[in-house]
C-alpha cells in the first residue's frame, strides 16, 4: 500500500502590496494575494498517493512565477494501478440503481458550488484566469453535474420486432466499463467535470488524466465527488508532467482494461490520440481546436453584433475552444461595426487577473509568443491593427482587434487561442459563406442577420457542429449535444447525445426454448 500524502503545505505567503497594515481593504486585497503550495497526489482507489518512484511537478503561477501546485508526477506504474482500481470498482458500481447514482451526482453538484471560493483562488493561481471566469466555472461544471444525474433514468433501449415466433428482441443499454478521461486546463472545470459526469451517470469507472497546467483543480473535481459518496476506484486521477505526457496517454489508451477514451484538447494532440486508440480498436470521443466564425450579414443589428463579437473574442483571453477567431463581415457594413468593436475593444480592461479586470492573464508566455507572430504575418501583409498591441510582455495582453486580413494570412487559418480577433471584408453573403468554411475547424459559429430566414439558411451551410443566429460563438448548455466536425472531432458530449458515447448498444433476446429447428 502506497502511503498517503497530505493535502496541502502551506509555504510562506508572498504579500505584494505597498500599503500599511492597518488598512482594511489592504488587509482583504493581502488575503487574495497570499500564495500556497498545494503538495497533491495521484488519487488511486480513493486514496490520495505519491507516484510510484516519487516523482513531482511544479506547476507555476503564470502571472508571478510562483509555484502554484507541486504535484505527483505518474508514469506507466501509476496508470496502470489506477485503471486496475477502476476496473475493480465497476462490478459494483455498475449494478447501482439509477436513484444512487443520481443522489451522488446531485450532491456533487451542491459541494461544488460551496467550494467556488477554493476553486477560484486555485483556478486563478493555476491558469491565471480570472476570477468571473472560474466562478463562472464552477456553476456551470454543476449544471453539468445535475444534467448527469438527471441522465440516468433516460438510459433506454428499445423492444424490436423480431420476425422468429416466440422471441423477445431488445436494443439494450449498459455501462461499457473503465473508460479514460483527458481534460484540458482552459476551461478547467466545467471540462474536468464534463469528461467524467457522463461516464459516472451511465454506470462506467473512470480514470481522469489531468492537465499538467491545473493538476490540483482537476483533483478538486474527483474529491468533491468522493465526498459526496462516490465508492472508492469509481473515480481515479492521473497527475503528471509535460515531459512525462507522452508515456501516460498512450499507457491509458493502451491498457487492456480501458474500453473507450474522451478527450477534449488540441487538433495536433487528438490526432495522436485517435491514431493510439485505432491500433487497439478503441472508440474515441474528441472535442479538438476551433476557429469559430462570427458572420455578420448586411441587415445585421450591429451593435448586437459587437457585443457577441468582443465577448466571443475576448471571454477568458480568447482560450475557449468556442471563441470567435474569425469576424466575417459584409462590407457594406464593415466600416461601422469595425470602429464600434474596435472602440469597445479599447475599452475593455486588462491586467493582474486578482484585480477588477476583463481579461487577465494568458497560460503561459508561449501563447504570447505566438498570438504576436500571427499578428506581425498579418500586417506585413497589410492588414490593420486596430485596437491592442502587435508586441506584448508577460502574459497579459489587450484585447485586439485585426482588421482587413485575408487569406492568405496565418491569422486567418491558424488557431491564435488567445485575445486576438480577425476581421475579414465579405463581398456578399455567398462570399461569407464561402470565406466562413475556408478552414479545417469545424465546432462554433455563429452569424447576425435579421432576415431570419436567410440567416438560418446561413446557419446550414456553415460547416460547424455548432451554430448560433444572433448570438455568440461562446455558448453551451449542459444538455445540449455539443461536438464538432473537420478537425473539431467527432462525438458529441451532452445530454442523451452523450449517452451514446458512454454505453454499450447490445441485442438480447428471449426465446422459446421448444422452438423448432430444422435439423
Amino acid at each position: 500500500m502506497m502511503p498517503v500524502l497530505p493535502r496541502c503545505a502551506l509555504q510562506e505567503p508572498s504579500l505584494r502590496t505597498g500599503m500599511g497594515e492597518s488598512d482594511g481593504k489592504n488587509k482583504r486585497h493581502r488575503h487574495r494575494e497570499v500564495r500556497m503550495t498545494l503538495d497533491i497526489g495521484l488519487l488511486v482507489d480513493g486514496d490520495t498517493v505519491p507516484a510510484s518512484d516519487s516523482g513531482t511537478f511544479e506547476r507555476r503561477d503564470p502571472v508571478t512565477g510562483e509555484v502554484a501546485t507541486r504535484a505527483a508526477a505518474a508514469k506507466k506504474a501509476d496508470v496502470d494501478r489506477a485503471v486496475e482500481a477502476a476496473a475493480a470498482a465497476f462490478p459494483s458500481w455498475s449494478e447501482t440503481t439509477p436513484g444512487q447514482r443520481r443522489e451522488i451526482l446531485n450532491k456533487a453538484a451542491d459541494l461544488l458550488e460551496a467550494k467556488t471560493e477554493k476553486f477560484i483562488e486555485v483556478g486563478i493561481a493555476e491558469t491565471g484566469a480570472t476570477g468571473p471566469w472560474m466562478g463562472f466555472n464552477v456553476m456551470f461544471a454543476a449544471k453539468i453535474l445535475r444534467e448527469a444525474a438527471a441522465t440516468t433514468t433516460r438510459i433506454k433501449g428499445e423492444i424490436i420486432p423480431s420476425d422468429k415466433p416466440g422471441t423477445l428482441s431488445m436494443a439494450y443499454r449498459q455501462p461499457v466499463g473503465v473508460l479514460v478521461g483527458m481534460a484540458p486546463w482552459n476551461a478547467p472545470v466545467i471540462l474536468g467535470v464534463r469528461a467524467v459526469a457522463m461516464p459516472i451517470a451511465c454506470g462506467n469507472t473512470i480514470v481522469l488524466k489531468a492537465s499538467e497546467m491545473c493538476p490540483n483543480l482537476h483533483l478538486m473535481i474527483a474529491e468533491t465527488l468522493n465526498e459526496a459518496g462516490l465508492p472508492k476506484g469509481v473515480i481515479n486521477v492521473v497527475t503528471h508532467s509535460a515531459a512525462d505526457a507522452p508515456e501516460v496517454v498512450t499507457a491509458l489508451i493502451e491498457h487492456p482494461k480501458v474500453k473507450r477514451i474522451n478527450f477534449t484538447g488540441s487538433t495536433r494532440v487528438g490526432r495522436i490520440v485517435a491514431e493510439t486508440a485505432a491500433r487497439h480498436l478503441k472508440p474515441v470521443l474528441l472535442e479538438l481546436g476551433g476557429k469559430a466564425p462570427l458572420v455578420i450579414l448586411d441587415d445585421a443589428d450591429i451593435d448586437g453584433a459587437v457585443n457577441a463579437a468582443a465577448f466571443g473574442a475576448f471571454m477568458n483571453q480568447g482560450q475557449i475552444c468556442m471563441s470567435t477567431e474569425r469576424i466575417i463581415v459584409d462590407e457594406k457594413v464593415a466600416d461601422t461595426f469595425v470602429q464600434k468593436l474596435a472602440e469597445k475593444a479599447k475599452a475593455l480592461p486588462h491586467g493582474n487577473p486578482r484585480e477588477q479586470v476583463v481579461l487577465g492573464s494568458v497560460i503561459d508566455r508561449s501563447t504570447i509568443e505566438r498570438v504576436d507572430g500571427l499578428i506581425d504575418d498579418a500586417l506585413s501583409k497589410g492588414a490593420e491593427l486596430v485596437a491592442g498591441s502587435a508586441r506584448n510582455d508577460g502574459t497579459i495582453m489587450p484585447a485586439t482587434v485585426i482588421d482587413k486580413v485575408t487569406p492568405e494570412m496565418k491569422l486567418f487559418r491558424d488557431e491564435s487561442f488567445g485575445p486576438v480577433v480577425c476581421i475579414i471584408r465579405a463581398r456578399d453573403t455567398e462570399h461569407a459563406i464561402e470565406l466562413a468554411n475556408d478552414t479545417e475547424y469545424g465546432l462554433s459559429s455563429s452569424v447576425f442577420g435579421q432576415d431570419t430566414q436567410r440567416a438560418m439558411g446561413v446557419a446550414r451551410r456553415i460547416e460547424a457542429g455548432i451554430c448560433h443566429i444572433n448570438g455568440p460563438t461562446v455558448h453551451d448548455e449542459a444538455q445540449m449535444p455539443f461536438g464538432g466536425v473537420k478537425a473539431s472531432g467527432y462525438g458529441r458530449f451532452g445530454g442523451d447525445a452523450a449517452i451514446h458515447e458512454f454505453t454499450e448498444v447490445r441485442w438480447i433476446t428471449i426465446e422459446d426454448p421448444k422452438q423448432h429447428y430444422p435439423f
